[in-house]
C-alpha cells in the first residue's frame, strides 16, 4: 500500500514538472506577428518570439521555412527570404507546440507615429467623410494601433496587446484619418496590400520617442536619462512627488454645486430657472461679462421640435466645450466628454423628443482659462433629415465657484513626473519592441507640444530621425512628415510666432536624406488643435511616399519650396524648387501674406508677384530690403502661393 502511495506521488510529480515545462515551453509570439498582419515586400523579413531555451524553432510561410534554436534564455530569431507582394497565405511555427497565424498579406508596411493628430480616428471624422465611413472596403490595408505605454527606466521586449484589423465595416473607425487616407491613396494606385503600425500618442514632445542612444549631442537630456536607469533614483524621486503633490492646506474646499444640491436638480425639466442669465452660443463667458470665472455652470435652452422629428432617433451636436460637459434633453442624460478636444455628437434615442417645447440642459466643467464653447462648431439637434440651429440665445446659471489658489513661493509643485513627456519615455514602450518588424518607411506627425521650443526641433527632429533608421537597421528608410497646420487667431499684422519657427525648423529637416514634409497651412482650423481635414495631409504625404519609395520620378509631390533669394533695387527675388507646372494664386487675385525688412528686420506686408517660376515682392516704404517672410504666422491665412498641381508652399522666411 505504501508502494503504490510512494508510486503515485513520483508520477503526479512527474506530471506536475512535464506540465509546468510544457507551458514554459510554448512558443510566445510578439502582438505584431499574428492573424491578418501585413509583411514588408522585397526584404528578408524577421520573425521573432520566445520558447523554453535551447529550444528548435521552425517557420513555415509561403513555401518558405525557417529554423533556429532560442537562446540560453529562451529568446528566438529567424530570417525568411524575401517575398513578392501577395496572399493572404498562413504561416505555421513550430516548437514543443505548434502556432498556425492566417491571412496574411505580403505588402508594404508604415510606422506612423507622433502626437493626437496622426492617431485621430475616423470614428471623430465620420461627419465629414461619411461617404468613406459608410462604403469604403479595403480589406488588404491593415492597421495595427499600439495602446498607449510609457516606462523611462526600461525598454520593453514586447509592444502593449494589439491586433491587426483590415478596413472593412467598423473597423475603418478606428483607423487613423490621416494613415486612412494615405494607405487608401497608395493602395488604389499601386494595389499592393498596405500596413500601418500607429504608435502615436496625445500632448507628448518629440524626445519621449527618442531612444537613449539619440541624445549622445544633447547633455540637458543625456544627464536626466542617466538618473532614470538610476532605480535608487527613481524610487526617491516617485517618492518625493508624491510626498510634494500633496494639496497644500491653504486650499478651501468649495461649495456644493447648487445644480445637484437643491430640491430640484437644475437639469430636471420641471425646474423653473429663475435670476439666470442671458448667454450667447457659441461663445465664452470671459467675453460675455464674466471674469476669471472657473467651476460648474450651467446652460439651458428651450426648443420647440416639431411632430415631424418625433419618434425616431435624434442626434444632438454640442460643438466643443471647454473643458468637461454633461448634457441633458428633456431631464435625460444623453452624453458627457471629460476634456475639450473631441467634438460633442450625441445621441437622442426615439421617443425622448416630443412635439412643441424640449429643454436641452448642458452642465460645464471649467478648471482653468476661458470655459465656454467654441465657435464656428456644430450646433444643432437632427432627426428625420431635418436641422434645429441651436446657435443663439440661451440662459446660464453658475452653480459652483472654483476656489482662488493663494500659493506662496513655498507651496510652488514641480511639474509631475510624467513617463510619456519624458525623453525615451515612449521610445522605449511603443517603437523599441517594433524595431525588428521589417517596414516600407515612417510616417510622422508631430511637433504642437514642442511649439514653445521651436528652434530646438530643427535638431532634435533630425536626431531621431538618425535614431530610428539606425535602430531599425533598414538604412536610409524613407522618412515623411506633417508641417504644423494653421492654428489659433488669425494676426492681421506681422508679428513673431512660434508656430512658424517651428515650421522653419521642419521645413530645414528637408535637407536630411530621404526626407518628405506635407504641408498643411490649408488644412487645419483656428480654433481645433485637431482639424478634421485630414483627407489632404494623408495624400500629401502619400505623394511624398509614391516618389521616395514607390519610384514614381514624374509626380508633384511637394508645393513650392523655397530655395533662395536676390535684392534688386527696392525688390526681393525669391526663386522655389517643386512649382510644378507653374506657380499661382490660389483663387485667383493678388497674392498675400508676404512681409519685408529692411535691416532693422521691422517687417511690414509687401507686394508680391509670380513672373514666370519666380515670385518677386517689395514695399516702396522699404527702400533698401533684406529680408521676406512668407505665411509667418500661427494662422496664415489667406496664404495663397501654391503650383498648378494645388499643393500649398512651405511657409518660410529668408533670415537663415
Amino acid at each position: 500500500m505504501k508502494t503504490n502511495i510512494k508510486l503515485l506521488l513520483r508520477l503526479f510529480s512527474l506530471i506536475l514538472i512535464f506540465s509546468t515545462s510544457s507551458a514554459f515551453a510554448d512558443i510566445k509570439l510578439p502582438q505584431l506577428i499574428s492573424d491578418h498582419m501585413v509583411l514588408q515586400r522585397d526584404i528578408k523579413l524577421k520573425i521573432w518570439g520566445w520558447a523554453s531555451p535551447k529550444e528548435k524553432i521552425s517557420v513555415n510561410f509561403n513555401g518558405k521555412k525557417g529554423k533556429t534554436v532560442t537562446d540560453a534564455n529562451g529568446k528566438w530569431l529567424l530570417e525568411l527570404p524575401a517575398m513578392k507582394a501577395g496572399g493572404p497565405y498562413k504561416m505555421v511555427l513550430q516548437g514543443n507546440n505548434q502556432i498556425t497565424l492566417n491571412d496574411i498579406y505580403i505588402g508594404d508596411v508604415w510606422f506612423a507615429s507622433g502626437q493626437s493628430n496622426m492617431v485621430l480616428p475616423m470614428e471623430r471624422l465620420k461627419e465629414r467623410y461619411p461617404d468613406e465611413v459608410a462604403n469604403d472596403n479595403f480589406p488588404q490595408i491593415r492597421n495595427f494601433f499600439v495602446p498607449t505605454s510609457a516606462n523611462v527606466s526600461t525598454i520593453s521586449e514586447d509592444l502593449p496587446p494589439g491586433e491587426w484589423k483590415p478596413a472593412v465595416g467598423n473597423n475603418i473607425l478606428g483607423f487613423g484619418g490621416t494613415t486612412y487616407f494615405f494607405a487608401k491613396m497608395l493602395y488604389q494606385k499601386y494595389k499592393v496590400p498596405i500596413g500601418i503600425i500607429n504608435s502615436s500618442v496625445g500632448g507628448v514632445p518629440i524626445e519621449a520617442w527618442m531612444s537613449a542612444d539619440a541624445f549622445k549631442e544633447f547633455p540637458e537630456y543625456s544627464d536626466k536619462i542617466k538618473n532614470f536607469r538610476d532605480t535608487a533614483y527613481m524610487s526617491n524621486m516617485l517618492k518625493n512627488l508624491k510626498a510634494n503633490n500633496t494639496p497644500p492646506k491653504n486650499i478651501i474646499n468649495p461649495e456644493p454645486d447648487k445644480g445637484i444640491s437643491g430640491p430640484i436638480k437644475w437639469t430636471d425639466p420641471s425646474y423653473v430657472p429663475e435670476n439666470w442669465h442671458k448667454f450667447w452660443l457659441p461663445g465664452y463667458w470671459a467675453d460675455q461679462g464674466v471674469k476669471d470665472l472657473n467651476g460648474i455652470l450651467y446652460f439651458r435652452k428651450e426648443i420647440e421640435v416639431p411632430a415631424s422629428m418625433i419618434g425616431v432617433p435624434a442626434k444632438l451636436f454640442v460643438g466643443r466645450i471647454i473643458d468637461a460637459d454633461s448634457t441633458f434633453v428633456n431631464g435625460e442624460f444623453v452624453g458627457n466628454i471629460t476634456y475639450q478636444y473631441p467634438p460633442r455628437r450625441y445621441n437622442v434615442p426615439a421617443g425622448l423628443l416630443k412635439p412643441g417645447k424640449n429643454t436641452i440642459v448642458v452642465k460645464v466643467i471649467s478648471t482653468s482659462g476661458k470655459g465656454g464653447f467654441v465657435p464656428d462648431k456644430n450646433y444643432s439637434l437632427n432627426a428625420n433629415g431635418q436641422r434645429i440651429d441651436l446657435r443663439g440665445d440661451w440662459i446660464y446659471q453658475v452653480g459652483q465657484v472654483q476656489p482662488k489658489i493663494d500659493i506662496d513661493n513655498s507651496t510652488i509643485r514641480d511639474r509631475p513626473f510624467v513617463a510619456q513627456n519624458e525623453p525615451t519615455g515612449l521610445y522605449n514602450t511603443m517603437a523599441a519592441p517594433a524595431i525588428n518588424y521589417r517596414i516600407k518607411g515612417f510616417l510622422w506627425y508631430q511637433g504642437e507640444t514642442n511649439g514653445s521650443r521651436p528652434k530646438e526641433y530643427a535638431k532634435l527632429l533630425p536626431a531621431l530621425i538618425a535614431d530610428w533608421r539606425n535602430k531599425w537597421g533598414q538604412g536610409d528608410l524613407p522618412f515623411i512628415y506633417a508641417q504644423l497646420p494653421n492654428f489659433m487667431e488669425v494676426n492681421y499684422s506681422p508679428s513673431e510666432s512660434d508656430w512658424a519657427q517651428l515650421r522653419k525648423s521642419q521645413l530645414k529637416v528637408l535637407s536630411v536624406s530621404n526626407t518628405g514634409m506635407a504641408v498643411g497651412i490649408d488644412a487645419g482650423e483656428w480654433n481645433d488643435i485637431h482639424p478634421l481635414n485630414k483627407k489632404d495631409i494623408g495624400e500629401r504625404l502619400a505623394l511624398w511616399a509614391e516618389y521616395l519609395a514607390y519610384g514614381a520620378k514624374d509626380v508633384v509631390y511637394s508645393g513650392p519650396i523655397y530655395q533662395s533669394y536676390k535684392i534688386e533695387g527696392n525688390k526681393i527675388i525669391l526663386s522655389f524648387s517643386s512649382i510644378g507646372s507653374g506657380l499661382m494664386v490660389k483663387g485667383g487675385g493678388d497674392l498675400y501674406y508676404f512681409a519685408i525688412a529692411g535691416t532693422d528686420k521691422r517687417y511690414v506686408w509687401a507686394k508680391a508677384v509670380i513672373e514666370g517660376d519666380k515670385v518677386i515682392v517689395w514695399n516702396n516704404d522699404i527702400q533698401n530690403p533684406k529680408y521676406v517672410r512668407y505665411a509667418w504666422a500661427d494662422n496664415p491665412e489667406g496664404a495663397n502661393l501654391y503650383n498648378k498641381e494645388g499643393l500649398p508652399a512651405s511657409p518660410f522666411e529668408t533670415d537663415n
